[in-house]
């Protein structure tokens, strides 16, 4: 085993910890620990959320969360030698859940996923399913089943959901100054167009937080839910093991941090906590290229190159969505998020013909290995999006044929009170 530069006491909170991760973006965090690039090393994390979900049948947990509190990360580890201009590489060793058994923590043998509520965070199909709901999975080995989905068990693609490095003080300052504006833009929606820093429950890593520097941390630093140019909260289902990853380096040492793990999840993450969420360890190799956002032009985002270890599933069911809200006859000029919410509304009807509930459907979407394609953004107005759901991850027959589906009583997911 590669050794630990982040550990985790498992049955404490990322708050508690001997030395805290953290839940904001920002160059000031100081660094937990050193690597040497030719390392290779251990992270343990907990799940997103800090435990903040529980194994049962009640969605008080998602509607309930606070999201200021999230992420934790673990981290940040610093790269010796690494410098603004180099790309950081990042191999994928081994990841997985929480190895040893300590009680009942999300990865401790079990995940989750959450369908949020629209005032709470909401998701990709929010104004269609606006409440919150959850979903229980238990693992097997590689294989992930529920008892609030029966029928369906898959092998899950396990992958972090979010690394990265630290931004410069005038890469977050553009970060802010950006999200601010798109806010303005509708500063009444629900949910908000973007979240802004907020100090309330923000966390920075070993900072005490009666300081002044845990104060301007707090204040200014960027909040995890989205990617940027530092990598961040991907959310790449394919980001598994043996996959590479070349991360821009922006300030010194790199400050690499992350976490989310996740064991399982389609194309989208189409529920906002739409993987199978976990807490559990991850296994790096590190190296660096020195001047290489140059040489390679990765000025913006990172580039990756994906390992050969996933389900390979070979036959599909597919369903496509076009750039037109239906309900109200309008067309969008080529809008690919429209077409693929279409495709993912399709599947869903087309799942709920076999008794599934419309948020079965929509939790199982997006959790299990779907592909999800933009398969059109030419042929105006309308772009055109697919998904290709696996036929094998059911114990029945989901294809089409001419005495039509079988339908039966299937439950429901677990549901806020």
């Amino acid at each position: 085993m590669p050794d630990v530069a982040f550990s985790i006491d498992y049955a404490r909170s990322m708050f508690d910890q001997d030395i805290p991760g953290h839940n904001r973006w920002h160059p000031d965090i100081p660094i937990a620990s050193e690597v040497s690039p030719g390392d290779e090393f251990r992270m343990e994390c907990l799940d997103w959320t800090d435990g903040q979900v529980v194994n049962d049948d009640s969605a008080n947990d998602i509607r309930d969360m606070d999201l200021l509190r999230c992420h934790v990360l673990s981290g940040p580890i610093g790269i010796r030698g690494a410098e603004p201009g180099d790309l950081l590489v990042i191999d994928i060793l081994d990841l997985g859940p929480i190895p040893q058994s300590i009680g009942s923590l999300p990865g401790q043998g079990w995940g989750y996923t959450g369908i949020f509520s629209k005032v709470n965070g909401g998701g990709f199909l929010t104004d269609y399913y606006p409440d919150a709901y959850k979903t229980i999975w238990d693992f097997r080995g590689q294989q992930a089943s529920s008892r609030h989905i029966p029928g369906v068990s898959y092998a899950g693609i396990t992958h972090p959901g979010l690394f990265g490095t630290a931004p410069s003080a005038e890469l977050l300052a553009r970060w802010n100054d950006r999200e601010r504006e798109l806010i303005a833009r509708d500063p009444d929606r629900v949910p908000p167009l973007a979240l802004p820093p907020d100090p309330t429950g923000a966390l920075a890593g070993a900072l005490d937080r009666n300081s002044s520097e845990f104060a301007k941390v707090a204040q200014e630093g960027a909040r995890t839910i989205p990617a940027r140019e530092n990598g961040g909260n991907h959310d790449i289902k394919n980001f598994t093991r043996g996959s590479r990853v070349l991360y821009p380096v922006h300030v010194p040492g790199a400050k690499f941090s992350g976490g989310d793990l996740h064991f399982s999840q389609g194309d989208g993450e189409i529920t906002f906590c739409g993987a199978i969420e976990m807490g559990g360890f991850i296994d790096f190799g590190v190296d660096l290229i020195k001047g290489g956002m140059e040489k390679y032009g990765v000025t913006t985002n990172p580039i990756f190159m994906p390992g050969n270890v996933e389900p390979r599933y070979s036959e599909f069911v597919c369903f496509t969505g076009v750039s037109v809200e239906h309900g109200t006859n309008t067309n969008e000029y080529m809008d690919a998020t429209l077409a693929y919410r279409n495709a993912c509304l399709n599947a869903i009807e087309y799942l709920k013909k076999f008794g599934y509930t419309g948020e079965q459907a929509y939790a199982l979407i997006g959790t299990a290995p779907v592909e999800g394609r933009v398969s059109a953004v030419v042929d105006l107005p309308n772009a055109c999006c697919s998904l290709y759901i696996p036929t094998a991850i059911f114990d029945f027959d989901i294809r089409p044929t001419a005495e039509g589906p079988t339908k039966r009583d299937r439950g429901q997911v677990a549901v806020a009170s």
